[in-house]
């Protein structure tokens, strides 16, 4: 957790140092995709962002943090103090949770381009064995099946907010294939659900 000072505002991120050998897969602004990642950034910014060029305000926070390399960014409206944490066999899920607009993801509204504002749930997970590529794609799925199966729990009716993003963080497998699956029914992919659940279960309810 760190703090920093915008626009007369006293704002905060939660940091990620990795290191070298991790691999993300995400949906993030900066840095999403899958690949080596040596760094993830949580950062808060304030209701009714005005900045049209969210990629470089995270890396301009990342390289005051003197974060080196490649890394992943996320952004949120959302108290970023009030995170919460889940573990579960090795697995631990870290969420910001902003739920003032939030919905069903399939509405018959017409969707927009462009940046959307950031109030968000966040979801950072890291997972202590090496993922396949294709595990990790299902480690994020696993991810949102939790997220709204929590929000569910919570009395929420909804399956998310607009702007949700996810980050799964696994050691890269090298030359080696790395576990197959992260369905809900695997192994690790338990693990990251029940944590992931757990974690934005608690942060809706602080809302609810």
């Amino acid at each position: 957790m760190l703090a920093r000072q915008e626009e007369g505002l006293r704002l905060h991120h939660l940091v990620w140092r990795l290191g070298p050998g991790w691999r993300v897969c995400s949906s993030a602004v900066l840095g999403g995709g899958i690949g080596p990642r040596a760094w993830i950034l949580n950062a808060q910014v304030p209701g009714g962002y005005p900045r049209l060029d969210p990629d470089r305000h995270l890396a301009e926070i990342a390289c005051a943090e003197e974060l080196g390399g490649t890394g992943a960014g996320l952004m949120t409206a959302a108290d970023v103090t009030a995170y919460t944490v889940a573990a579960d066999g090795g697995v631990t899920a870290t969420v910001t949770s902003g739920l003032g607009v939030r919905g069903w993801a399939a509405d018959p509204a017409a969707g927009a381009d462009g940046p959307l504002p950031p109030g968000t749930v966040n979801i950072v997970v890291t997972v202590p064995v090496a993922l396949s590529d294709a595990a990790l794609v299902n480690a994020v799925a696993t991810a949102t099946e939790a997220k709204v199966q929590a929000l569910v729990d919570a009395g929420l009716d909804c399956s998310g907010t607009p702007t949700d993003a996810v980050c799964i963080a696994a050691p890269d497998p090298g030359a080696q294939a790395g576990e197959p699956f992260a369905g809900p029914r695997s192994r690790w992919g338990s693990r990251l659900a029940r944590a992931v659940h757990r974690a934005v279960l608690d942060g809706a309810l602080r809302q609810a």
